[in-house]
């Protein structure tokens, strides 16, 4: 989706612009063309003669240059593009898009473009956090400016937490999707793709259930970024607060039993990602609620189906990927290992949900992507971010197999 489309890439003044280098090649190896503005803050971090050696044109730094304007005014420059890429976008230069101030030439590009514009944040935790930036943020959401992160992790003054600039390849993958977007189609058009989320109930009574902690963020993420990508997504979901993503096929069931039957009426499917935290025991429900003080009921537990290992099943009706997640509180990918074998899917993401992970109800995850060949680990990411890099992953495994 990269090939021949004209990127602007503004590079403002934050330690992040050192990944530069590496974005304008991959961009580059993908077919696109990239035309660089150097701000003063980012010329401390990289240097011009680098920018133009990766990017095969020419370096523009400063509004008042004559020679600059007579070749390129800064309003061609900023139009000429398909979209406009800030990268790193620090605090300062996002305050200054917000205000509409244009004192320098990458602010007046900004400024003046008719393009759609992008941004990859990246700033100190506190920074990142602070109000005035959030505000900032929100207003340029309200006008339409995509945004790419920030990843949480090790910022590069020592201090952990959200601010690290998108990875190299979530910025190309959110470049990919905004143009398939913008040409009404996408990698996984075509494709169907099932989806579990959320936690089960398993009654004891008419009050009482076993459950887990779930939230189905991860889940309903997964289901959003497939049909992003153009899939016609099914969404199988536990209970759950999480708002049914747009675009989406969603039935709501309580229980492991009622997700399994969903799952085969949803069928058949070419995809299937099986986030959903199910119950592994059930209960013999009781029909009036069990009284306190009369006698400790004895809980009788049975195992509940296992979707993943059904869906899994060899035959000729078997999704071409089958895709489970492992949340684990110790060995984590040992254990990840141990169950995509046993259970006969493709790839297990796993993740660690031990105590004080924040996994669990949380709006980030740390995973591993754990196939027959290869362990990748992926860093610190917001949900969604997660979802989109898997979304990608399945889309290119796709391409090559299906």
């Amino acid at each position: 989706m990269l090939e021949n489309r004209r990127i602007l890439l503004i590079v403002s003044g934050g330690i992040a612009a050192v990944k530069v280098p590496d974005l304008i090649r991959r961009l580059r190896e993908r077919g696109a063309s990239v035309r660089c503005i150097l701000t003063k803050g980012g010329a401390q971090f990289v240097t011009p003669l680098t920018l133009a050696a990766l990017s095969g044109d020419k370096v523009y730094q400063d509004l008042f240059s004559l020679t600059e304007e007579a070749e390129m005014g800064h309003i061609r420059l900023s139009r000429e593009a398909d979209i406009v890429l800030v990268a790193p976008a620090t605090a300062d230069i996002m305050a200054k898009m917000v205000a509409g101030q244009a004192d320098d030439l990458a602010t007046t590009a900004l400024l003046a473009t008719d393009k759609p514009v992008m941004i990859a944040p990246s700033m100190n935790v506190m920074m990142w956090t602070h109000p005035a930036t959030q505000a900032n943020l929100q207003t340029l959401k309200t006008r339409e400016v995509k945004v790419v992160g920030p990843s949480a992790g090790d910022l590069a003054c020592g201090e952990v937490g959200n601010g690290r600039m998108a990875e190299v390849p979530d910025i190309i993958a959110a470049l990919s999707r905004f143009f398939q977007k913008s040409d009404g189609q996408g990698p996984l058009t075509g494709f169907r793709a099932l989806v579990t989320s959320g936690p089960t109930h398993e009654p004891i009574d008419p009050v009482r259930y076993i459950a887990n902690r779930s939230s189905g963020k991860q889940g309903h993420a997964v289901a959003a970024a497939l049909a992003e990508l153009g899939a016609s997504v099914t969404l199988i979901s536990g209970p759950t607060h999480e708002p049914d993503p747009g675009g989406v096929k969603v039935t709501h069931v309580e229980t492991a039993r009622q997700m399994m039957k969903a799952c085969a009426e949803a069928l058949p499917a070419e995809i299937v990602v099986c986030a959903a935290a199910v119950a592994d025991w059930s209960v013999n429900a009781k029909e009036q609620k069990l009284k306190k003080g009369v006698k400790t009921p004895a809980l009788n537990l049975t195992e509940s189906p296992d979707i993943l290992a059904t869906l899994s099943q060899p035959g000729p009706s078997r999704p071409g990927l089958v895709v489970g997640f492992a949340a684990e509180t110790e060995n984590l990918i040992e254990n990840a290992q141990l169950k995509r074998a046993k259970k006969n899917c493709d790839w297990v993401v796993a993740n660690d949900v031990s105590p004080g992970s924040d996994t669990f109800g949380g709006d980030s995850n740390t995973v591993h992507l754990v196939t027959a060949e290869s362990v990748e680990s992926w860093p610190r990411l917001r949900k969604r971010a997660v979802a989109e890099r898997l979304a990608e992953r399945i889309a290119a495994y796709a391409e090559r197999h299906f």
